[in-house]
């Protein structure tokens, strides 16, 4: 079923390995020239714009772009108790997931009188994006949400697309999972239309029946913008880019599985289904060096495959071009294979699968043995399940309490310690031609005789 990479006898560099694994396309430059005039679009009539897009985008107008207070509650009371004790037990341990991540602010002393501060500030307000496609997705409202609560964000709103079946809003369980973690600012906004009202703001159309801001605004604009989507929400985010940050540009999601002789080639099987079941484009990758467990993961995704109920789906995903096997010669070829893939997941199933993890360098998330499956993290682990794809985990990681955080330091010298610092700061004032400099700190010596 999946194809064959035989590595067994190269000798690659890293990139040339990478040029030879499974990769979904995602051309995010082309997507560009499709979204730039939706951004106008957004930034000149503003909720205008933003009914107008959906009618076309997602065949609904919607009445109300801000979603009310009262339909947040109602989804939160109509929530399946199953489904809302999982959600609350998610959101507790993503709580603590990402306390752990909080830096410390520290005080270090450079010379006598002289310190610096290390301090982590919050940004003001963040624009989050829960998308809206082939599946309903409250685990990723409860993974942007937690990162920004935890890091002290002030201000949070959420954009998901608007729902023909249910009036023009959100997915009722989208609106169910912002009331548990207390967002109340939610709007009915998708694709790249949403992510340019989270970057420049919206102006509310005269006589709408809105909540609105001081300033008249539908929404305000944002200083960061997270959240995953499809190419084109990925181009808005590029496109937005330096008037506000953001997280990523998210791709199809793809799962690698390390494994040697020692894997369950049901779990392997199950765990590649898993992932394939997302999207068409996504992408299922096993590394191995075992031609015997290929062939019986083979056979056991057949089997799954025919029970699973998006078989049509997952078997697009699983027979294209991003997803295969990749023989290797031994855990080592393995090892520097995975790297050059750089996963947005990677599994390790392997003997000493906790040694082998602690020698990857390149992975959005690294799942260790047989029982950490990769939808383990995507709900209930502790971890973000937004992480780097297209093999951008090689220098980016995934969402945490760092997107929303900017590293302040503040510098306080006493006049000593200033006095002292005079030297060595002219003669490099000097080298650079800046006598101003030089003179910035003279003048305070002076002052004081």
């Amino acid at each position: 079923m999946l194809t064959r990479i035989d590595l067994r006898d190269t000798d690659l560099t890293p990139r040339q390995l990478a040029e030879r694994l499974p990769r979904a396309a995602l051309d995010v430059a082309a997507a560009l020239e499709t979204v730039a005039p939706i951004i106008s679009d957004v930034k000149a009539r503003g909720a205008a714009a933003l009914r107008d897009l959906a009618e076309r985008f997602d065949g609904v107008r919607p009445e109300r772009l801000r979603v009310p207070r009262e339909a947040i509650e109602r989804a939160v009371d109509a929530l399946d108790p199953a489904v809302r004790e999982a959600l609350e037990l998610s959101i507790a341990h993503n709580r603590a997931g990402h306390a752990a991540q909080m830096p410390t602010e520290r005080v270090t002393r450079i010379i006598d009188g002289g310190i610096i501060t290390q301090r982590w500030v919050p940004v003001r307000r963040v624009g989050l994006y829960v998308p809206g496609g082939l599946a309903v997705y409250p685990s990723s409202v409860v993974m942007n949400v937690v990162a920004a609560q935890v890091a002290g964000v002030e201000s949070i709103v959420l954009a998901s697309p608007p729902q023909a079946e249910h009036g023009g809003l959100p997915h009722p369980t989208i609106l169910a999972a912002c009331g548990l973690l207390g967002v109340t600012e939610v709007h009915a906004a998708g694709g790249a239309q949403a992510i340019a009202m989270l970057a420049y703001g919206a102006r509310a159309e005269a006589g709408a029946d809105e909540e609105t801001s001081a300033g008249g605004l539908l929404c305000e604009p944002v200083d960061v913008i997270a959240g995953p989507g499809n190419v084109y929400v990925a181009a808005a985010k590029r496109a937005v880019l330096g008037d506000v940050g953001i997280d990523a540009e998210a791709g199809p999601t793809e799962i690698a599985i390390l494994a040697d002789a020692s894997a369950d080639p049901e779990y392997v099987a199950a765990d590649l289904l898993s992932q394939a079941e997302h999207d068409p484009h996504a992408g299922s990758v096993l590394i191995t060096d075992s031609p015997a467990l290929a062939e019986a993961v083979d056979a056991a995704l057949e089997r799954r495959l025919a029970a699973t109920r998006h078989r049509d789906r997952a078997a697009t995903a699983l027979g294209g071009a991003q997803s295969g096997v990749v023989l290797v010669r031994d855990l080592e070829q393995g090892i520097a294979v995975a790297d050059a893939y750089a996963a947005e997941h990677l599994e390790i199933q392997t003997e000493e699968a906790a040694e082998v993890a602690r020698r990857i360098r390149n992975a959005g998330a690294v799942f260790v043995g047989p029982f950490s499956p990769v939808p383990l993290g995507d709900y209930l682990a502790g971890s973000n399940h937004v992480l780097p794809t297209g093999g951008t985990a090689r220098f980016a990681a995934g969402l945490s309490v760092m997107a929303y955080l900017k590293p302040v330091q503040m510098i306080e010298y006493s006049a000593e310690a200033l006095g002292a610092m005079a030297s060595p700061l002219a003669a490099l004032a000097q080298a650079e031609d800046l006598p101003a400099h030089a003179e910035a700190v003279g003048a305070r010596l002076r002052d004081r005789g």
